[in-house]
């Protein structure tokens, strides 16, 4: 790092390194983007883009839990090869949205790749932009906001948002147990969350068990995860593809199963009567209520402050395409157009402010939620109605699949910036 010159006063496209320095800044750089949840496939084109830069060639294949990095001076020598195992990626999206502002500054000349080094470990360390209180706040407002949207009524809208903030509690509680803890949180979130619903639902007969435990659990659902999956696994990425798709998957069977003991567990002790469920929230209300959705979603992925409006901007115009889509045809459709004018728009703004399209193109497609039919696939096939249960699951991967055609076609209407 000695030899790299500490004033930087060429622009990224005439860069030039020497190959250490080049081949640890990439790596420094690929590690961190990686676990701010930049997707494997932004990530290696990145990458790439930044090695071309420095006048090398590169090749980088991720998947979530390793990361291949392979580099050479030119097509007559050696390549050197690393590949690096990585903890699954925790989107923050303020830190990758600060690493792409680092990323800018270089690529300009303000910043010299010697100071990035201490940047970067700086923007590790950085603070939440959002505390405690606003992170439980944005867990509440998903369950207030989702709950609606999916046909509940007001009793049981206030339930799931009171619940929402019982599993922020113990997503909290269990990042401080470690590892271990996180990996059996969905299982444990949806377990209590199970229990005090049906306890509840003694009491209050007409509650809908499956909806509050579904908005309940809404933020951790992995629906962007098995969405991802299964886009990776159409184009070629096959490992990252799998891996995305099964940790999904497993995180939704998790869910499920902690949502089924725990309304067993209650059952032995009360006995429920089912009955028509409460009358659903009037659609005159989600006009409050979504936008609430749309910032409990962004605080919940740590959204910058500068960057939360267009974030809600975004999935606003998402959830409209969709609402267009669906009044001309089926949820299918709407899905499609919902998932275009999210990616055409963040392009656009991607474009216009240079900072990474994954800002505020993944809560939008998070929004699309196609989590929660699986959740609801596996719900009915475990009270008996397999059929139903069979096709709503089913549906879960159409609505992957949709969201990737969307995806495909808004980016063959704009390009996106080679971006994190």
């Amino acid at each position: 790092m000695d030899n790299i010159v500490k004033d930087l006063n060429v622009s990224a496209a005439s860069l030039k390194v020497p190959f250490d320095e080049a081949w640890h800044f990439i790596l420094k750089v690929g590690v961190a983007a990686h676990k701010y949840g930049s997707t494997s496939n932004r990530l290696e084109s990145f990458l790439t883009s930044l090695a071309n830069r420095m006048s090398y060639q590169g090749v980088f294949k991720a998947t979530p839990v390793t990361i291949t990095f392979a580099l050479r001076e030119s097509p007559d020598t050696l390549q050197r090869v690393e590949i690096i195992a990585t903890a699954p990626p925790n989107i923050d999206l303020d830190k990758l949205a600060r690493l792409g502002d680092l990323l800018k500054e270089i690529e300009t000349g303000k910043l010299s790749m010697t100071e990035a080094y201490t940047r970067i470990d700086a923007i590790d360390k950085a603070p939440p932009p959002w505390g405690r209180f606003a992170s439980m706040l944005g867990y509440a407002l998903t369950g207030l906001g989702l709950a609606p949207l999916l046909g509940a009524g007001w009793t049981d809208t206030l339930v799931a948002t009171s619940l929402s903030i019982l599993v922020y509690g113990l997503v909290l509680l269990s990042s401080r147990f470690g590892a271990i803890a996180m990996s059996w949180m969905p299982l444990t979130t949806a377990l209590v969350t199970g229990i005090i619903a049906t306890l509840l639902k003694y009491w209050v007969p007409e509650l809908n068990l499956v909806l509050v435990i579904l908005s309940a659990v809404a933020i951790i659902l992995p629906g962007y995860s098995i969405s991802l999956g299964a886009g990776e696994l159409v184009a070629q990425h096959v490992l990252s593809g799998i891996s995305n798709l099964m940790n999904g998957l497993i995180t939704l069977f998790k869910q499920i199963a902690g949502g089924v003991i725990g309304i067993g567990i209650a059952s032995l002790l009360v006995t429920i009567v089912n009955t028509e469920p409460a009358t659903p929230v009037n659609q005159l209300w989600l006009l409050l209520l979504f936008p609430l959705l749309l910032v409990g979603l962004s605080l919940a992925f740590q959204t910058s402050r500068r960057d939360l409006p267009w974030t809600v901007l975004v999935s606003g115009l998402a959830y409209l395409g969709v609402m267009a889509g669906s009044a001309l045809l089926d949820s299918n459709l709407g899905n499609l157009m919902g998932t275009i004018v999210a990616v055409v728009v963040a392009n656009l703004w991607a474009r216009k402010t240079g900072r990474p399209t994954s800002i505020v193109l993944i809560p939008a497609i998070v929004m699309l939620v196609s989590g929660t039919i699986g959740f609801r696939g596996i719900a009915s096939m475990a009270q008996g109605e397999v059929q139903l249960g069979v096709q709503q699951f089913f549906q879960m991967f159409i609505v992957a699949m949709t969201i990737l055609v969307g995806i495909v076609i808004g980016y063959t209407i704009v390009r996106p910036e080679k971006s994190l």
